[in-house]
């Protein structure tokens, strides 16, 4: 029987306890590997340059170069790499900025190991990963958002202008009684365009669409 490849993981922290922490307890997993261990974004990205890696372990607040800059940074020298952000709670100004940066998820920093492990594993297959208390969070913040930024290329995407509208009221922390009194539509039409949209960009929860949203008007923007 072949071996799995190890998925391999650079670990990003201007803390060195908790960067060798962290590679402790990840090296402790047969299924993964530490590549390398960074103090700074700009590190971070010529680590992946030069090691390689399927999944950067990112903090947010470091000196000389931060996670937002470093997940931008890491993901135009690696666009297949994912960028798993370690948070504390009150980085609020920082989520959405890095999810546009094309960060795959974020996980706060007091995590149990075993959730961060699970965490990179979930963002290595190729889903987005959002701690739930993050993610009740995410709905208020984006709605905060300047509403001047151009729209995503929705014909790409194939959806209606229904899906269209029902797309930015989600993104802008909308309910779905509140979607359906805005569209003068029921709640249960709601619920199935929100099952229809979903499918078509093949995304599991409302979550998801809504880091989609903001994700595709940075975009459009550039």
């Amino acid at each position: 029987m072949l071996k799995m490849t190890p998925i391999r993981v650079i670990i990003v922290d201007d803390d060195a306890f908790i960067r060798e922490s962290l590679k402790i307890i990840i090296d402790m997993h047969e299924d993964m590997q530490v590549a390398a261990t960074c103090s700074h974004g700009r590190e971070a990205h010529e680590a992946v340059i030069s090691a390689g890696a399927d999944v950067v372990l990112m903090d947010i607040r470091m000196p000389q170069c931060d996670g937002v800059e470093g997940t931008k940074l890491v993901k135009q020298a690696a666009p297949d790499t994912n960028v798993l952000i370690l948070t504390t709670f009150d980085d609020d100004e920082y989520i959405v900025q890095a999810l546009r940066n094309g960060a795959s998820g974020y996980l706060l920093k007091n995590a149990a190991p075993d959730r961060i492990v699970s965490g990179i594993r979930t963002v290595h297959s190729g889903t987005m990963l959002m701690d739930p208390q993050v993610g009740s969070k995410l709905s208020a913040l984006l709605q905060a958002k300047p509403q001047s930024r151009p729209e995503p290329a929705w014909k790409k995407h194939g959806l209606t202008a229904t899906e269209q509208a029902v797309t930015q009221h989600i993104a802008n922390g909308m309910t779905n009684k509140e979607i359906a009194a805005a569209l003068f539509l029921s709640e249960g039409t709601i619920k199935n365009y929100v099952t229809d949209i979903l499918s078509k960009l093949e995304l599991r929860d409302r979550t998801q669409l809504a880091i989609w949203y903001w994700k595709q008007r940075a975009v459009s923007e550039n």
